[in-house]
């Protein structure tokens, strides 16, 4: 048992050392870790990757995400201050443009090229070609349908949605590779859906850099991918 002295003088026991709290912590965070990486390298295996290019491709998305390729600039918004002006012993408030942005739109690699890539070398590979037309645009219309811009944050889309529709239309279009035409639906709907569709609202962002798939690893492409090879496989 442990103990310490607060402000007020008395001893405050701890059942537990702060050193075993944060070992314990430790722990937690590896095994979490380790579960997701089992979890990714399953997906991977069920769409038909060896155990040597699913670590790749998982290791190639981790650390893809900390890299953004610029691919166009747009002009953003301009920010506005007041500018107080006194004339003739009137104040007056004029507006003054401080900031006349223009925007960097971004493709992460981790969250969207390394996705992209894999999906259509799955489509490629499987010859599925109009089985992903026909699936991405129905995952692409209902990640559309409930995607919703939010300034300051970005483009929010409830996380089962596009990864159930994937699964659902790759069973519907009952073919042998269901959980690549799964991942492929689910990674380019949501890209198609969700960002590139949306583009057009790129105004409506504070950021000065936007990142498509750039959210961390674990961006909304990455994982749509991945849960929806998992819920095809079920």
């Amino acid at each position: 048992m442990a103990f310490d002295r607060g402000q007020d003088g008395r001893p405050h026991y701890w059942p537990v050392p702060p050193s075993v709290v944060l070992a314990l912590l430790l722990l937690a965070i590896l095994v979490f870790s380790g579960f997701l990486i089992n979890v990714v390298s399953y997906a991977y295996h069920r769409v038909g990757l060896d155990e040597r290019w699913a670590f790749a491709t998982l290791l190639g998305s981790i650390l893809g995400s900390w890299f953004n390729i610029p691919v166009a600039r747009v002009p953003g918004t301009t920010t506005y201050e007041p500018l107080l002006v006194r004339v003739y012993g009137t104040l007056y408030v004029i507006p003054r443009p401080v900031r006349t942005g223009t925007k960097i739109v971004t493709v992460n690699v981790g969250g969207a090229v390394i996705p992209t890539l894999l999906s259509i070398y799955l489509i490629v590979s499987n010859t599925l070609l109009w089985q992903t037309a026909v699936a991405v645009a129905i995952v692409g219309t209902i990640t559309h349908v409930f995607a919703r811009v939010v300034p300051g944050i970005g483009i929010v889309v409830p996380t089962f949605i596009p990864p159930m529709a994937a699964a659902l239309t790759a069973w519907v279009l009952n073919v042998e590779a269901v959980a690549a035409l799964a991942y492929g639906a689910g990674t380019l709907g949501t890209l198609i859906g969700a960002d590139l569709l949306n583009l057009h609202h790129v105004r409506q962002f504070d950021a000065p850099v936007l990142s498509i798939g750039g959210a961390g690893t674990f961006d909304g492409i990455f994982v749509t991918g991945i849960v929806a090879v998992l819920l095809a496989a079920v």
